[in-house]
């Protein structure tokens, strides 16, 4: 009997984790990333993905229940990701649709739960950093006070959602993060872009915050709060340096070599980003500057601190460049 536990099939030993909304760009680095941990991966979305990894897909509508609801039955803990693009034209349509695919996906797999017979141990909730709105003048952390407008609102809404319906014996753990930077995929592309064609310069005033992350330490946080038992509440999953605008620009352009980056004043962002890129100027115009305060208590390392170390990794940045900098803005 003995030697029957020990050459147990491997699959049975383990661990898996259902990623709801993780078709997209974050979902697809971090299935990636914990099945190259010997974790079991099911990643629920509404379309099989073309170029799917060594992972399991169940579809989802992201609202009711159906039989993806049976994969949570049994595993070891949940990630939600789910939630429609904030990359939009904020009409009042795509507004109702920011905030109902966050709130009611969150309820679905709270419902789907609850039918467990044996229930996941860990529930990881994405959020937003955007939840404490557009400060310039000051930095956030976990017990800052919460911002007004359309994304306030709407992390608020999605993160009560959390807390209602999850199960008050499950360890739940919400994570506000904001720009995570990566070499797959995300705003980034777009950013680099914009960046190679001479157009990387600061936008409006220039010293609106951007708090980033690499997608390496935001996948080591997400594993972290799935695995680390002393783990529970609400954590700002950025990176410990927020830049300005204006830097972080700055340091794209020398990452991809380009010396010349003309600056976007705001009536030609408001412009811009309506008729050409058919986005919310606002993402660009706004910003905050927020720090780990939590993750950084608890012992958490990060391996980019500094943006131009994440750069240099993303863009294979060469050594002979010279060292990175503090790129962290005076007086924040």
């Amino acid at each position: 009997m003995l030697l029957l536990k020990l050459f147990r099939p491997l699959s049975k030993m383990m661990k898996k984790i259902v990623i709801a909304g993780g078709t997209g760009f974050l979902g697809s680095s971090l299935a990636r990333f914990l099945t190259e941990r010997n974790f079991s991966v099911v990643v629920l979305g509404r379309h099989r993905p073309q170029n799917m990894g060594n992972w399991n897909f169940s579809q989802w509508d992201a609202h009711s229940l159906g039989t993806w609801a049976k994969e949570l039955d049994g595993a070891y803990g949940v990630v939600n990701l789910t939630g429609r693009s904030v990359d939009c034209i904020k009409t009042p349509e795509n507004c109702d649709d920011i905030l109902r695919s966050r709130v009611e996906s969150t309820r679905a797999l709270g419902l789907a739960h609850s039918q467990c017979r044996t229930k996941p141990q860990v529930w990881v909730q994405m959020s937003t950093a955007h939840i404490y709105g557009d400060p310039v003048s000051r930095v956030c952390t976990e017990e800052s006070a919460l911002g007004y407008g359309l994304a306030p609102t709407v992390g608020m809404a999605w993160e009560n959602e959390f807390n209602k319906v999850a199960d008050p014996k499950l360890r739940k753990v919400i994570l506000r993060t904001s720009f995570v930077l990566g070499k797959s995929g995300g705003a980034l592309k777009r950013l680099e872009k914009l960046a190679r064609l001479g157009l990387g310069g600061r936008v409006g005033q220039g010293n609106q915050g951007i708090s980033w992350i690499h997608e390496e330490d935001m996948n080591r946080v997400f594993l972290e709060a799935l695995e680390k038992e002393a783990m529970g509440g609400v954590y700002i999953a950025t990176a410990p340096r927020p830049v300005s605008n204006s830097v972080f620009m700055s340091a794209l352009r020398k990452a991809v070599r380009i010396k010349v980056g003309l600056p976007a004043r705001s009536w030609m962002v408001r412009i811009g980003a309506y008729l050409l890129l058919r986005t919310d100027p606002d993402l660009a115009l706004s910003g905050r500057y927020c720090e780990p305060k939590k993750l950084l208590t608890e012992g958490f390392r990060f391996k980019y601190s500094e943006l131009g170390e994440a750069f240099k990794n993303i863009f294979s940045f060469p050594e002979s460049h010279g060292r990175s900098t503090n790129l962290r803005p005076r007086g924040i």
